[in-house]
């Protein structure tokens, strides 16, 4: 698919989702139209694993007759293989492009006149393709993934009729475009996924931030801690969201055996497994867990290889006494304060990380000079441990419902440069709009800095760990990079001469005034 192609797509799908948007916000409208396409690619892949296992019977799976005694035989025995394989089932009559049909009325493209009511048909498909996991390995990852979408929802309309219009409206549209699903080599739908999540983030507000990372910087992320790898075992985000930084990561490596993440707001656990999904990450090879990642933690015992996370700037925590006996924190002597959780975080990352691992997180600047406990934290991680190896600096206003600058921290447990860590300032170096973005040049010079760790005047500073010792463990990065632009002398004598011409000119210009004055037979202004 060209770059064309897939741009007018995305736009097709936009157009589509906009069809909700005089409905409700962006937050809900966002659940309805990301679970639709969902459900179309549930329904896409069912078909086509179908029709391969059908192929010796040369029929196709949407032809069969469910209410037949043979129908009901070939529904079984592709129930229970499609269980192994995709991890979910569903009759042909429960397909996307059925329904899409049903609602669609006789066929003639008349959707508002000709509409067949199918919402309950609707509301209990997607009941059953979480039903057909009950009791399977894919159960967890299946359970209650449509729960956000209320089809009797009064938002979608007042009577019954009025919803069925405008959902039937919508299937049919989704109904129209190809997937290309068959395609090992292009992942047009997951593409299309991830541009209509960051669509809905960018008109969410601060609310974004809670389930989406702008896309330049998980690329950042993401190369960064597969710096020298092809392959990964694992890879893991505390703060999943709606899994954009973990996917971003399989797009730099050939392979990622398995995927770990943990998210605590529900609607944003949902959204991520099915990104998952949808991007071909079979269900056996992702964990993801709903829950509150510092105060209940779900992997613990367990270490990873890439661990990336954009976790809420600063954000409140319990900070319980209790913790210090907790592995994540113990070997500290302290806890990040409960009104600022940035370093939990960090201590959280840093007990999950292989001791072959790369660890990368997104944190506000506060972080870097802050005292008291979090300074005693980075004086641990920097002189006992040795961990921390770059700290890059971000332009303002490029993460979604926040003006403030951030800055990115890297650690690794076995470094190949232990003797120093490299400051980069990529502040100033950005696409200048209402939400400032980096370009690929941008992205490129962090990169390659990070990599051959160059000092590079008022960008970057390659520091020993005996400035850092001499700044008090403070990692404020103009204390280590000189970003000041001298301005150009001003020649006084020049400017003296300047004023006494200008104020010559300005007694003429008086003279002539009072003589015009005079004449006038008025005082003059002098």
């Amino acid at each position: 698919m060209s770059e064309d192609q897939k741009k007018a797509l995305e736009q097709q799908l936009w157009n589509i989702a906009n069809t909700l948007r005089g409905k409700m916000n962006a937050d809900e409208f966002r659940d309805y139209i990301l679970g639709f396409i969902f459900y179309k690619y549930l329904s896409e892949k069912m078909d086509i694993y179908a029709n391969t296992i059908l192929k010796q019977d040369h029929i196709k799976f949407r032809d069969i007759k469910e209410n037949t005694k043979q129908g009901q035989e070939y529904i079984e025995a592709i129930k229970e293989e499609s269980l192994e394989k995709l991890g979910y089932f569903l009759k042909p009559s429960e397909l996307f492009g059925e329904v899409a049909k049903r609602g669609s009325g006789n066929g003639n493209g008349n959707i508002e006149k000709e509409s067949n009511f199918i919402l309950e048909d609707l509301q209990k498909i997607l009941t059953n393709i979480q039903l057909s996991t009950m009791g399977t390995a894919s159960e967890e990852d299946f359970d209650n993934l449509f729960e956000d979408m209320d089809l009797n929802s009064t938002k979608l309309g007042k009577t019954p009729e009025a919803r069925n219009e405008i959902i039937a409206k919508v299937l049919s549209h989704l109904d129209k475009i190809d997937f290309k699903l068959e395609s090992t080599e292009l992942d047009v739908l997951g593409d299309a996924y991830e541009y209509l999540i960051g669509q809905f983030a960018s008109g969410a507000g601060k609310k974004a931030g809670e389930f989406y990372t702008p896309q330049q910087v998980s690329t950042i992320l993401a190369m960064i801690v597969t710096t020298g790898k092809t392959k990964l075992k694992s890879a893991y985000d505390p703060t999943s969201g709606s899994g954009s930084l973990l996917l971003r990561i399989a797009r730099q490596v050939k392979e990622v055996s398995n995927f770990y993440g943990q998210e605590l707001n529900r609607t944003t656990y949902n959204l991520c497994r099915m990104n998952m999904i949808l991007h071909g990450v079979h269900y056996r090879r992702f964990d993801i867990k709903q829950e509150d990642t510092l105060e209940h933690p779900q992997h613990l015992g367990m270490t990873f290889e890439a661990i990336v996370a954009n976790p809420p700037f600063s954000a409140q925590w319990s900070a319980n006494p209790l913790f210090t006996s907790d592995d994540r924190f113990s070997q500290y002597g302290k806890l990040a304060p409960a009104s600022k959780a940035d370093f939990a975080f960090v201590q959280h990352m840093i007990y999950h990380l292989a001791e072959n691992g790369t660890m990368a997180i997104v944190l506000p600047h506060g972080a870097l000079f802050r005292g008291g406990a979090e300074q005693h934290i980075r004086k641990f991680l920097i002189e006992d441990k040795n961990f921390l190896d770059a700290v890059i600096g971000l332009p303002e206003k490029i993460f979604f419902g926040t003006d403030i600058p951030t800055c990115i921290l890297v650690f690794k447990k076995c470094r190949e440069t232990p003797n120093n860590v490299i400051f980069i300032d990529a502040s100033q170096y950005y696409e200048k709009g209402t939400q400032n973005y980096l370009r690929q040049e941008d992205i490129d010079k962090i990169i390659t800095t990070y990599k051959k760790r160059i000092t590079e005047d008022k960008y970057s500073f390659v520091s020993t760990l005996e400035q850092i010792r001499e700044n008090d463990y403070n990692l404020n990065i103009p204390r280590y990079i000189d970003t000041f632009e001298e301005e150009e002398e001003i020649n006084l004598d020049f400017v003296s001469s300047k004023l006494v011409a200008i104020n010559k000119e300005l007694k003429a210009t008086e003279s002539e005034i009072s003589k015009f004055c005079n004449v006038l037979n008025i005082s003059t202004p002098f």
